[in-house]
């Protein structure tokens, strides 16, 4: 039984929302293939936690570069 945002692994519990549902994604998929229920979450949560860090890169405001409004 695939798991989804009200029954996932408890080791996933403490991840932010967005990155237990991308965990839970990539869980799913692996177990598709096969993978055991152990491996499935040991990889889906280094991926997806990666795939936030990754997904956050360019969001966060440079502090060395001047905002639009320092400019006029």
């Amino acid at each position: 039984m695939p798991w989804n945002e009200k029954d996932y692994p408890v080791s996933m519990k403490n991840m932010k929302k967005v990155v237990r549902d991308k965990a839970i994604e990539i869980a799913n998929a692996l177990k598709e293939e096969k993978y055991s229920d152990q491996r499935a979450i040991s990889i889906a949560t280094e991926q997806a936690e990666k795939w936030y860090r990754d997904h956050r890169k360019g969001k966060e405001e440079n502090p060395f570069l001047k905002s639009k409004r320092d400019q006029e």
